[in-house]
């Protein structure tokens, strides 16, 4: 019990870096314990069976106990939010354009029909959005799970008592620590892929999951650096590089660390109280940006989703592309707040180009491999981002009302 205890205490990312350094060595030097590679297979096994549930749940929670009629700054932190995730897969895309990667996937000769024209692939859009809520569960159909989670959500909405809502908010807590529980078995299940990976392709793999990874990191910087600042200066007016830095210093730092933008919270409270925000509007905008600010998911959702159809040779549009950044910059607003919560959406945008549920999920297990820094990036600038765009909607406030003053 004592080891088991020592074991969940001590960091994740440190566990997960044991387990990648153990499946190389081992893979490496001895390749005949094949065994090893069941490890991967229970871990991706039993992502794949909760994900399509904890993507309902989160939804319909979520949706079921969204308030609205906020008020301007409201209006304008949501805006905010919505606008800098759309970007940001945007950014995905052309990134994922001019510097297309692959991936080592076992299933890649496997590969689905490749999509039609655009025209083609938002029919197969709204026909998997209308399937069966149970079969689109059962059979992992991501699309239709999200469509029939909000409808669901929005009834709840309207008609369920507090006491339902509450048993709907337990039920998302328990898929949610269902998805911890599992996450804490991460390190073996990343120490048998790349223990298969290594074994039967060697060194090789780093090199390709390398270049995956400056891809990401690559994507969310710009996005952070260039992107929002961009849009906060537009509501603004000034200089937006202090406010974007000091956010980075003050909340992403710590994010990098915690990789949860939920544990994140108190600091971006604190850090919106030292600018002398409302607390009244920073209380509920900043778990509401733990909630719709992902701007790192979607880039990760958009990436992963497109380095899969090149590897499968699929040819992707660059209009089908713009399509899969509004269902990535959708998918990212239900991202868990679990660590590599958004990898367990990329099933549901690689659906859109016809790819399997067991492929997508192969991706799924590579974005694990690489999380060590890819969520730990990708926390820290979601939980950033949602003390920059909170301090700016209260400043933007702030100049509307003090507009018809001046000019008078």
């Amino acid at each position: 019990m004592n080891i088991v205890g020592k074991y969940i205490e001590t960091s994740l990312v440190i566990r997960i870096v044991i387990g990648l350094v153990l499946g190389t060595i081992i893979g490496l030097l001895l390749p005949e314990w094949t065994w090893i590679s069941i490890l991967g297979q229970l871990f991706v096994g039993a992502l794949k069976a909760i994900a399509p549930l904890l993507v309902a749940i989160l939804v319909v929670s979520s949706v079921a106990k969204a308030h609205g009629g906020l008020g301007p700054r409201f209006r304008t932190v949501i805006t905010l939010y919505l606008i800098s995730t759309m970007m940001a897969a945007i950014v995905a895309v052309v990134g994922s354009f001019l510097f297309p990667v692959s991936m080592m996937l076992k299933e890649s000769v496997a590969s689905e029909s490749t999509p039609g024209a655009l025209v083609d692939v938002f029919s197969n859009l709204l026909t998997n959005m209308v399937a069966n809520p149970i079969q689109a569960v059962s059979n992992a159909n991501y699309l239709g799970v999200l469509f029939w989670s909000v409808i669901i959500g929005l009834a709840l909405k309207q008609l369920a008592s507090p006491a339902t809502l509450a048993a709907v908010t337990d039920f998302a807590e328990t898929f949610s620590m269902i998805i911890r529980w599992i996450i804490q078995f991460a390190p073996f299940g990343i120490l048998g892929l790349v223990f298969t990976s290594v074994s039967e392709s060697g060194m090789e793999i780093f090199t390709v999951y390398g270049r995956l990874l400056l891809l990401l990191v690559g994507c969310m910087l710009f996005s952070t650096l260039i992107i929002n600042p961009i849009i906060v200066f537009l509501y603004i007016r000034r200089n937006p590089y202090p406010l974007v830095l000091a956010c980075l210093r003050g909340s992403g730092f710590h994010a990098f660390f915690t990789r949860s933008s939920a544990a994140n919270i108190p600091i971006n409270m604190q850090l919106c109280k030292n600018f002398g925000i409302d607390e009244r509007f920073y209380s509920v905008s900043i778990p509401l940006g733990a909630t719709i600010n992902m701007n790192g998911a979607a880039v990760t959702i958009t990436v992963m989703t497109l380095a899969t159809c090149h590897t499968l040779g699929i040819d992707v549009s660059f209009n089908s592309a713009v399509l899969l950044s509004f269902l990535a910059a959708l998918a990212a607003c239900g991202a868990s707040g679990v660590a590599g919560g958004s990898l367990l959406l990329i099933p549901m945008a690689c659906s859109l180009f016809g790819i399997s549920n067991d492929i997508a999920m192969e991706a799924v297990a590579v974005g694990f491999i690489i999380g060590v820094v890819q969520d730990s990036v990708e926390t820290a600038l979601n939980s950033s981002g949602d003390a920059i765009f909170t301090i700016t909607s209260e400043w933007h406030d702030r100049m509307r009302r003090t507009a018809p003053e001046s000019a008078g």
